[in-house]
């Protein structure tokens, strides 16, 4: 059985987070009220939640009807939108790629550059998503830096461009200890963009460190600033956002971050070659060679 839903199961939940009830639901989609609930009920038997309470005065969503409600507006909305892109793309040679939010204020810009005389139509979303949209031929590519962690689709291919290593920003009033435990005593906002965050949290547990998630890294420098705190970010996002009077340096995290270029099989000439230069523009240390 396919786990992934259907069209009609995200437009029917969708629907029904918006209208409370199954008969508006089920009018808005042109289906009846019995086909809207069986439908439903089929649903959160594959997922194994229940989505939605439901009693005479209407339905409610629970918690995971909340947010398969705001995943199906996302995709509905993207949906939505492929053919119209599709037309531009045929008459205008438009690329539409795809990167993660703390990434797009650098990348697209360099994009711009590297590949001028190219209309871009701009994608920011989760890896996975960027990746799955790739495979499924909506995005022409994506920039991420899970392409090495996770299953990728069989239609594509994740070339290495860049790697980074995590960093530490340091406000001007703030002073890191000596020794093994840096951190000691000290709230640290910490902001990855790989899978990795669970384990950079319990390294700098061990730091000595009270970690604190941010949710990207613009949001880690402002919220360190704030806080008077140290911040743990890439490298090449702390060299980006750094002020003349805050100190960027080595953190014990070991690991590297590893940008990749994902496209659909064989990776574009055009993007292979922008690929090229990308490091420079975003303060990697490059691994694909000329």
């Amino acid at each position: 059985m396919n786990s992934s839903p259907s069209v009609e199961d995200l437009r029917l939940v969708e629907a029904l987070a918006r209208h409370g009830s199954l008969g508006a639901a089920g009018r808005e989609l042109l289906i009846s009220q019995p086909a809207a609930s069986n439908r439903l009920a089929a649903l959160e038997r594959r997922i194994g939640e229940r989505l939605f309470d439901r009693d005479t005065t209407g339905a409610r969503p629970t918690p995971a009807g909340r947010a398969l409600a705001a995943e199906a507006a996302h995709v509905l909305a993207h949906l939505a939108e492929i053919f119209d892109r599709t037309r531009v793309a045929a008459h205008t040679g438009t690329l539409t790629i795809g990167t993660f939010g703390s990434l797009a204020p650098w990348l697209f810009p360099a994009l711009e550059e590297l590949l001028a005389g190219r209309n871009l139509h701009q994608v920011t979303d989760h890896g996975d998503r960027l990746v799955d949209w790739v495979g499924e031929g909506s995005l022409d590519a994506a920039f991420v830096a899970i392409a090495n962690q996770m299953r990728l689709p069989g239609t594509v291919s994740a070339l290495p461009i860049g790697a980074d290593r995590l960093a530490v920003l340091t406000p001007p009033d703030v002073t890191l200890h000596a020794g093994r435990r840096p951190f000691a005593g000290l709230d640290v906002i910490a902001y990855t963009y790989d899978m990795s965050t669970a384990a950079l949290h319990r390294r700098l547990s061990e730091l000595g460190a009270r970690p604190r998630a941010a949710a990207t890294a613009e949001t880690a420098v402002r919220m360190g600033r704030l806080l008077r705190c140290p911040v743990v970010l890439p490298r090449g996002m702390g060299l980006a956002y750094a002020e003349p009077q805050e100190r960027l340096g080595a953190v014990a995290v070991a690991g590297r971050l590893i940008l990749h270029l994902v496209t659909r099989r064989p990776t574009p000439p055009v993007l292979a070659r922008a690929a090229l230069s990308l490091p420079a523009h975003l303060a990697l240390d490059p691994l694909m060679k000329p």
